[in-house]
């Protein structure tokens, strides 16, 4: 499991000169009381002028790896580096601190420096109103945007950035994206693809068996990363052919060698004519060549054997969804929703139809949940205006918050009232090993946490699919899974998701809602 490349960059900071480089030098770590590595024997560099993002499937140990580096694990191997790591996002200690006086004590700015958040406000399209507010009156959007301005204000900091497009919309997502295409100096844990290919120049994958870089985005890592995986399944393939002839030719060989080398000693009929060392000789040979046919057959299954070992096999997820009897399943009229007197949105005026993927588009704080939790008759939330909602409908909904789930995954599939061999089947194919069954749930990373919701969902069969930002946490190659279910089967979905290519390949309507 181990990978080396070289690189370097000469680092100038305050008439400091520094080789600027992150050394990973024979990683090895395993959690307390686990008998299984999440790394092993790891090499590589890192130059810190890289933008690097980080990708991954779920639980293979991207936020580890960050906290190794933070130092908050102990390992064996070695990291070296003459730089400081700085991990987004981190914690307030007084949230009803301003954001100015958050910016000035984390970057360690003076006064006079004020300039210097100016020019970040800028870039993140923020007003300066901003920073006199408390932090804890801030939306998401916005805190998040807060903390990556203090980090990349510090000097001397190379940033690990853990999945900072969570919750965050589309339009807040290109733009924080834009703002990290003008740094460099990060690693970026981030699952989704846009957002990657706009501001990064290399690419760590943690895959099966290693840890590897490569210059490029997202995009170019993942073509290569098809091309490899085609080249190594024709190559089993040839070799797995080879081998079967091998096999069969030194079989025959060997039989030859056995039948020639009996003739020596056998009856003949004229025992003076037999010639014993020619006959020895050609046995010989015989026996050789077949030797040589096995040496060839086991260097191939040597080289067969390094084949495969990184292909990440995502198996197809089928859904078996039910059909309605009318086509069209709800409607909303100039309808307004409210929780108590508060009211979240106004004007609605849609339609759902059987086999639409209904995306809802728009900022956070519109009522795109609200709108999903009202449909599912889930908490207090009350409705002014039309809505037509078919009878016997039924509803499978994935919940954007996970915090609930607890207990052992045979128990929640029975509190679920879905089959456990299924759900426990759809979660192998989403890259779930058989040894996470036995854990606690709520020790599942937050991309296996919002699997098992999506694999609960998909064990249920419903007209209607409800799903609340379901991609939150969930690495690349299970969205991917998912956006290939939905295209082939059609069930009608209604959902809220910020992740761009997403939306783009799966939704065959969009609902903007006012702000």
């Amino acid at each position: 499991m181990q990978r080396r490349l070289s690189c370097s960059l000469i680092f100038f900071r305050k008439d400091v000169i520094f080789i600027a480089i992150i050394d990973i030098c024979n990683l090895t770590f395993a959690y307390p009381g686990s008998y299984d590595n999440i790394f092993e024997d790891v090499s590589f560099r890192i130059d810190t002028s890289w933008k690097l993002g980080f990708v991954g499937r779920n639980g293979r140990g991207k936020t580890t790896f960050l906290k190794l580096l933070l130092g908050d694990y102990e390992y064996s191997g070695k990291i070296l580096s003459s730089i400081d790591f700085e991990y987004f996002p981190f914690s307030i200690k007084d949230s009803n601190l301003s954001a100015l006086d958050i910016i000035k004590e984390k970057a360690n700015l003076y006064d006079y420096e004020y300039y210097k958040i100016q020019k970040e406000l800028k870039k993140l399209d923020l007003n300066e109103d901003i920073l006199y507010c408390s932090f804890n009156n801030l939306s998401g959007g916005e805190q998040i945007k807060i903390l990556l301005i203090s980090l990349f204000l510090k000097e001397n900091a190379f940033l690990l950035i853990d999945e900072p497009t969570n919750h965050l919309d589309i339009k807040a997502r290109e733009v924080v994206s834009d703002y990290l295409k003008s740094k460099s100096g990060f690693i970026l844990v981030s699952h989704d693809r846009s957002f990657l290919d706009n501001c990064i120049d290399h690419i760590l994958s943690i895959n099966k068996t290693n840890i590897e870089i490569q210059k490029g985005n997202f995009s170019s890592w993942y073509k290569n990363k098809q091309l490899q995986d085609d080249f190594e399944i024709a190559q089993n393939k040839r070799l797995k052919k080879d081998i079967a002839r091998l096999e069969s030719s030194a079989k025959q060989t060997a039989e030859w060698s056995n039948r020639v080398e009996k003739t020596k000693f056998g009856p003949q009929p004229d025992k003076s004519m037999i010639d014993r060392g020619y006959i020895g000789h050609t046995a010989a040979k015989m026996m050789s060549h077949s030797k040589n046919v096995e040496a060839r057959k086991q260097a191939a299954i040597e080289e067969k054997s390094k084949l495969l070992k990184n292909i990440e096999y995502a198996s197809e997820l089928k859904i078996n969804f039910l059909k309605h009897h009318s086509t069209n399943l709800l409607e909303f009229r100039n309808a307004a929703l409210f929780y108590g007197n508060k009211k979240v949105c106004e004007n609605l005026n849609f339609d759902v139809n059987q086999g639409e993927r209904v995306a809802l588009y728009g900022k956070n704080g519109c009522g795109k949940s609200t709108i999903l939790k009202f449909i599912n008759e889930k908490d207090n939330i009350t409705i002014q205006g039309y809505l037509k909602k078919v009878s016997n409908l039924k509803i499978s909904y994935v919940s954007q918050d996970t915090s609930h789930l607890k207990g052992n995954l045979r128990n929640f599939a029975e509190q679920a009232n879905i089959d456990e061999s299924l759900f426990k089947a759809i979660l192998r194919k989403l890259d779930f090993l058989r040894v996470q069954f036995e854990k606690d749930i709520a020790d599942f990373s937050g991309g296996q946490k919002k699997k098992v919701l999506i694999a609960k969902s998909l064990c249920e069969q419903a007209h209607l699919y409800l799903w609340d930002e379901p991609l939150n946490f969930i690495d690349v190659l299970s969205r991917m899974q998912i956006e290939d279910l939905i295209l082939k089967f059609k069930p009608t979905v209604l959902f809220v998701e910020h992740d761009k290519t997403f939306v783009k390949n799966v939704a065959n309507k969009i609902i903007t809602l006012a702000e």
